[in-house]
């Protein structure tokens, strides 16, 4: 689908120079001279490389539409995952580098939303938040407010998160992927 070089928003897919991008940062500047053009800051969806581009507003640029597809993780084979297709039931294989960080957060039967393109996946949109166990927590130092200091504790997935005092060896806790940042205890 054609859209205008100046209709280009952080989020959407562009197929540029034979390659798939993605806006991380667009602006539009209005030179004192010449015409407009939105500068665009793009990745690329497969190596990660960026590029900043200009668009003037009579270019045409090709958006990509991907399509979403709900998934759910089986195992890991070395650096690639196993994922299945929920309503084809079809095996995909993901490598490590393209789920990235979140990778530790992946567990039996998680269900995840791949993004594809052309039957090629692209990329892993992991849910907001998982429960882990925690299995080591450092004791709590006498003095400490429970309102403001945390401590540093490791999840059975070997995650560093930080916690409040509260939290003991053995306990299920809620955490955000995103930053793997304590959110709350779990509710069993």
């Amino acid at each position: 689908m054609k859209i205008n070089g100046n209709a280009i928003k952080p989020g959407n897919v562009i197929s540029h120079n034979g390659r798939l991008w993605v806006a991380s940062k667009t602006s539009h500047v209005k030179p004192g001279k010449g015409g407009a053009f939105a500068q665009v800051e793009l990745r690329d969806i497969r190596d990660g490389t960026k590029l900043n581009e200009r668009f003037r507003a009579t270019e045409g640029v090709e958006r990509v539409i991907l399509d979403e597809a709900e998934c759910t993780y089986l195992y890991a084979e070395g650096d690639t995952h196993i994922f299945m297709h929920s309503e084809t039931f079809e095996q995909i294989s993901i490598l490590q580098d393209m789920i990235g960080e979140p990778v530790a957060f992946l567990q039996d039967g998680m269900t995840v939303s791949v993004s594809m393109y052309e039957s090629e996946p692209i990329s892993v949109t992991m849910p907001d938040q998982t429960t882990v166990t925690v299995i080591e927590a450092d004791a709590v130092v006498k003095g400490q407010t429970a309102s403001s200091s945390y401590k540093p504790a490791v999840a059975d997935n070997g995650v560093r998160i930080m916690v409040p005092p509260f939290i003991e060896t053995g306990t299920r806790i809620v955490v955000k992927i995103e930053d793997a940042t304590y959110v709350e205890r779990a509710k069993d």
